[in-house]
């Protein structure tokens, strides 16, 4: 499980370019699984991302799911920034 999600989180990392580290933490209350994942990338905050299931495997999922919506937003309002001001220099 550790393997799995460390080969995520490199693969979202990836994304960001600039990715420092990431804790990953595994807990256990009752029942119920969880997975923190918090990646470091220096210009922007901590992205954070926790997955919750009956086992840790689905709960993994879940966490990288939501981690790599955050990354996705996080690239795609980079790359509209930089469209935008390619537009901009083109018309002027």
């Amino acid at each position: 499980m550790r393997r799995r999600a460390e080969a995520g989180v490199r693969r979202i990392g990836r994304r960001i370019g600039r990715a420092v580290d990431a804790v990953i933490r595994f807990e256990q209350d009752g029942p119920v699984k969880r997975v923190d994942i918090v990646l470091h990338a220096p210009p922007k905050r901590d992205i954070v991302a926790r997955g919750e299931a009956r086992f840790y495997g689905l709960a993994l999922t879940a966490a990288l799911g939501k981690l790599t919506a955050q990354v996705s937003s996080l690239t795609k309002a980079s790359v509209t920034k930089r469209a935008r001001a390619l537009r901009l220099a083109a018309g002027a």
